[in-house]
């Protein structure tokens, strides 16, 4: 198991200001979902490092078919079709890895009103996303490229857990696949604790039932996806906020690096 640092900040200025732009055009879409989509978009895109952390550190892949477990309203389809558009218009950033894009994506989201604005904002988007309202431990995963479950599966008891990361795993190509997984470290307890309460209020407020959740020490989310034959590496994914969130970069057939 090892803990990766986040890349240094070499060209920032440059990266800073492509990275605004790719907010902007990432939020842009959620106009035709009304003002509180669009700005809970921004707000989300701006607060937590782990969107721009997957651009920067190269963990999307090009010409995937993509899994969205939790989707809500669809963030990474918007930013992955702001990320391709980039690219095409020569505006990517020559210190970031390649732009990724995506071939399909398919977004599940229990959510009936996170669904809703995914299709009214995202549906004529080119990269044509398609969005499913049903509940992760049973709905059909289609066959994918990549997988990104973030911060969803605490939501699950751990049997729940290790039933969906199978079905993942079975999804996934295993030559190529990839799972992105954020979880929280449930070993650093005061972090975790905020996490789960922000969590809760962020719950209520946009006027969900607050379900219980389970967590799990950040060693034991690595043995599970290990004995489930993934090569897993962690990455922390907290910066600027006071959780204690780590990405597990997971892959399969021992094609991690």
């Amino acid at each position: 198991m090892m803990r990766d640092a986040l890349p240094a900040a070499a060209g920032a200025p440059a990266t800073d200001a492509a990275w605004a732009a790719l907010r902007e055009a990432a939020s842009a879409p959620y106009r035709a979902a009304g003002r509180w989509a669009r700005h809970w978009a921004r707000g989300k895109l701006a607060g937590d490092p782990v969107f721009r952390a997957l651009l920067e550190r190269g963990e999307l892949p090009a010409q995937a078919r993509v899994l969205d477990i939790g989707c809500g309203q669809g963030l990474v389809a918007s930013l992955l079709q702001a990320s391709a558009d980039a690219a095409r218009a020569g505006a990517w950033p020559a210190a970031w890895p390649a732009a990724p894009s995506a071939s399909a994506y398919t977004g599940i989201e229990l959510m009936t009103a996170e669904v809703a604005r995914a299709q009214a904002a995202l549906q004529t988007l080119p990269l044509q996303p398609r969005f499913v309202h049903a509940d992760m431990c049973r709905a059909d995963f289609p066959a994918c490229d990549l997988a990104v479950v973030l911060d969803v599966l605490h939501y699950v008891d751990p049997a729940a857990q290790q039933a969906v990361l199978a079905r993942v795993r079975d999804a996934l190509q295993p030559s190529q696949g990839r799972l992105l997984l954020r979880i929280g470290d449930a070993d650093s307890r005061s972090g975790f604790a905020i996490s789960q309460c922000v969590d809760r209020i962020v719950t209520m407020a946009r006027g969900h039932r607050v379900p219980p959740t389970f967590g799990r020490p950040l060693a034991s989310w690595v043995g599970l996806l290990e004995a489930l034959g993934f090569a897993v590496r962690t990455v922390p994914m907290s910066r600027g906020t006071p959780f204690a969130n780590v990405l597990l970069v997971a892959d399969l057939d021992g094609h991690g690096r």
